[in-house]
């Protein structure tokens, strides 16, 4: 409870003892109270309390006001990339996969930096500024930010340079640049900087992208991928490339097999087709 008179302003406390007094508030009503804000950064900032009576000595209610300071400390928002170094390369789509809801997983082949992973975030979302530009065998120019503790790093920006989209004009096609992808999966280490690698999925994408895929053809990105992987020895790379490769790095794609199949099937019906 608290009292009013003509010249002060008092309230009553409890001592230990059990008795009650008076005690004055001080003239100007006001006493400083010391906080800590619980956020990013710990400050110690002031908050004025008004002691203006709850209750008159007459009964009548009053209201007790808390003054804020006039420049409060507020944490800013942390940009998550501001600690991380965004770089960017050219770089083509080897796989996707779904990390979440929103979010996918997405492996490159890029010409800076080798076979890498990333995430993109947000990236299922129809609004997503990924929209339209992460599908398989594209190319694009992409920015990453790259993460100091894993090797998955941050998509944050693709610029589409080439969707290769004669690669989707038949299934072959389609299969064959799939082999391509997964020997280069086996056969290289992730984070690994090769250009030359880069360069032999470019030219066979290319290839692929305006010619339907041959034997020889196939041949010959086993043999260029078998000496960027460190195979010199001419007489394996004549005989049989992707034996070498087998040995080197202990298995093959399983859909090799399939694939040489109907490659030879193909070539039979282009030769009889030629013949007449």
């Amino acid at each position: 409870m608290r009292c009013r008179s003509a010249r002060n302003v008092c309230r009553q406390v409890t001592l230990p003892t059990g008795t009650r007094r008076n005690r004055p508030l001080t003239s100007s009503g006001t006493r400083a109270v010391s906080v800590v804000l619980v956020g990013i950064r710990k400050e110690t900032t002031a908050l004025q309390v008004s002691h203006e009576p709850l209750f008159d000595c007459d009964g009548s209610s009053r209201r007790s006001k808390i003054l804020l300071p006039e420049k409060a400390l507020i944490a800013p928002n942390k940009d998550p990339h501001n600690n991380l170094l965004v770089e960017s390369t050219a770089a083509i789509l080897l796989r996707k996969r779904k990390f979440s809801d929103t979010s996918l997983i997405i492996s490159w082949c890029s010409e800076s930096f080798g076979c890498i992973q990333t995430i993109a975030k947000g990236a299922r979302r129809p609004k997503s500024p990924f929209a339209g530009k992460l599908d398989l065998f594209f190319e694009a120019e992409v920015s990453i930010a790259r993460s100091r503790k894993s090797d998955l790093h941050t998509l944050t920006e693709v610029v589409l340079k080439n969707p290769f989209a004669g690669i989707r004009h038949n299934y072959l096609r389609t299969q064959t640049a799939a082999y391509f992808v997964e020997l280069i999966e086996i056969c290289t280490e992730r984070d690994h900087r090769e250009p030359e690698l880069f360069m032999l999925l470019h030219r066979a994408f290319g290839y692929l992208d305006t010619t339907d895929p041959t034997p020889r053809a196939v041949s010959h990105f086993e043999t260029e991928l078998a000496r960027i992987a460190g195979v010199h020895d001419e007489k394996k790379l004549k005989a049989d490339p992707a034996f070498a490769l087998g040995n080197l790095f202990g298995r093959l794609p399983l859909s090799r097999t399939p694939l040489l199949k109907t490659l030879a099937t193909e070539a039979k019906k282009r030769t009889k087709e030629n013949s007449k």
